[in-house]
């Protein structure tokens, strides 16, 4: 069971947070990608409580996410912040 993103929201995620035109895999548009995923399953969750099933999913893309995270401080902390603050990550 995978839930996916509608072409329409990927849409305005992705023009949202592209640096440039066509920029589809930066860190700032994956992490804006995960997020709206994660934001979708804890719905999912708010319903189907005993589904273990996709909660694992949901700690796998949390897992990425904190990954990418890492990546963008490491190596960009000022791109870091603006996606914290933007997506409106606890960090």
């Amino acid at each position: 069971f995978r839930m996916a993103l509608a072409t329409d929201t990927k849409r305005q995620v992705l023009s949202a947070n592209q640096r440039h035109k066509t920029d589809t895999g930066s860190p700032e548009v994956q992490i804006a990608l995960l997020s709206q995923r994660l934001a979708l399953l804890q719905s999912h969750f708010q319903t189907h409580k005993k589904d273990n099933g996709s909660r694992k999913g949901l700690l796998t893309l949390v897992a990425k996410r904190r990954r990418l995270l890492t990546y963008l401080r490491n190596t960009d902390p000022e791109r870091y912040k603006v996606v914290l603050q933007r997506l409106g990550i606890r960090r």
